[in-house]
């Protein structure tokens, strides 16, 4: 494919019968899949030159991180946030699931509780109780068109025996990107009650406003940095999960230990084409990046309109992902995931993020196939 071709996000890119979760979920029906949050477009040019070059080596053993490529986060997290880091600090992984996974078994004992604000991705929800621990779910709250952190009720609902807050900043699936006040107000309850933060701020690099910035929470001071696990990863921004390449930066050199002693024996390392592809990204595709967030304003901005127009949906601000979050709750569907799956367009339950009544649509994907899948909704609308 020509380069020039990448970077045209219009242009259809088949996935199907490509062993594709997103696309299989509804194979042989005329369903558009706007569920799982990975982009339908190309990833961008540089990376895929970069995996061809690797290929071409013919040797896949085992691979350590690169030096080069420890250099160019160092770099890019001092350059896109000021936040300066030791390479030392990294720890990589293949994926962040398995980082907050790692972060519940690193933090605590067996039955300890650990907090999260509601609704949010799954596998905050799953994790704790893989990991042996109770989780507690405090509820966000939409005020003012934007979802908010209930901070009264957060501290209420802390135990003696809470010892880790899992935090996702930008949020998904609301699309907040929280601000340096609201940051701090949480990094101070969890200081006064000793609780260790786990950060995934894997949306950090796909903000939509111009004026929203991310601050790396491990940012706000030293003492709140050496109880922070901050997560991130190349995978959503330039469309790589499949490759599985995600790391830690965790400063506190003990709460570093604790987290990769969990990891021992049961976290595979990151593969070589993982690696070369994340080096890739962060060095290469900051113009593919640019081009992307136009791309993805444009899309956020016609879903919101679009929802705007369906008088029994809404959506507070999106500020930043390419996950909309819709409140179907005033149109009383009994099953609202099946009723747009028969008007053919495939959306994420709400009830699995902790959040009956709502529905997840990744608009990640070319602008006439999200025309025609909102076009179907309104249509599914009209009719009820």
């Amino acid at each position: 494919m020509k380069k020039d071709a990448c970077f045209d996000f219009n242009t259809p890119v088949e996935r199907r019968d490509t062993a594709s979760m997103k696309w299989d979920k509804y194979k042989d029906r005329d369903v558009i899949p706007l569920w799982v949050a990975d982009m339908d477009f190309c990833s961008p040019p540089a990376v895929i030159e970069t995996l061809q070059q690797r290929i071409a080596h013919g040797v896949f053993g085992y691979t350590l991180a690169p030096e080069s490529l420890k250099t160019i986060v160092v770099e890019k997290l001092e350059a896109d946030f000021g936040w300066s880091i030791q390479p030392e600090w990294l720890v990589w992984l293949p994926g962040l699931v398995t980082g907050f996974n790692v972060a519940c078994r690193a933090v605590g004992q067996d039955n300890d509780d650990v907090m999260t604000a509601v609704p949010v991705y799954p596998h905050f929800l799953t994790a704790p109780g893989y990991s042996r621990r109770n989780l507690i779910k405090v509820p966000l709250q939409e005020k003012d068109n934007r979802w908010k952190f209930d901070f009264d009720r957060l501290e209420k609902e802390i135990t003696p025996n809470t010892r880790l807050f899992l935090l996702c900043n930008p949020h998904n699936p609301v699309g907040r990107v929280f601000s340096r006040d609201e940051l701090n107000t949480l990094a101070g309850i969890c200081e006064k009650h000793d609780i260790i933060i786990c950060s995934d701020e894997i949306h950090c690099e796909l903000i939509l406003d111009d004026d929203k910035i991310h601050i790396p929470t491990a940012t706000l001071d030293a003492a709140i940095a050496r109880r922070t696990i901050t997560l991130m990863s190349p995978s959503k921004t330039f469309n790589l999960p499949g490759l599985g390449c995600a790391f830690a930066v965790i400063s506190d050199e003990k709460l570093r230990r604790h987290f990769m002693k969990a990891m021992a024996g049961i976290v595979p390392h990151v593969n070589a084409l993982g690696y070369a592809a994340a080096e890739a990204a962060y060095r290469d595709c900051a113009d593919w990046q640019a081009e992307l967030l136009k791309y993805l304003c444009g899309n956020r901005d016609t879903v919101m309109h679009a929802i705007a127009d369906m008088p029994l949906l809404s959506m507070a601000a999106l500020e930043a992902t390419y996950l909309a979050w819709i409140d179907v709750r005033a149109a009383a569907l009994p099953n609202p995931v099946r009723f747009f799956e028969d008007a053919g367009v495939g959306l994420q339950d709400g009830i699995e993020f902790g959040g009956p009544g709502f529905v997840r649509l990744n608009f990640g994907c070319r602008q006439s196939l999200l025309y025609t899948a909102l076009g179907r909704m309104k249509t599914a609308m009209d009719n009820i």
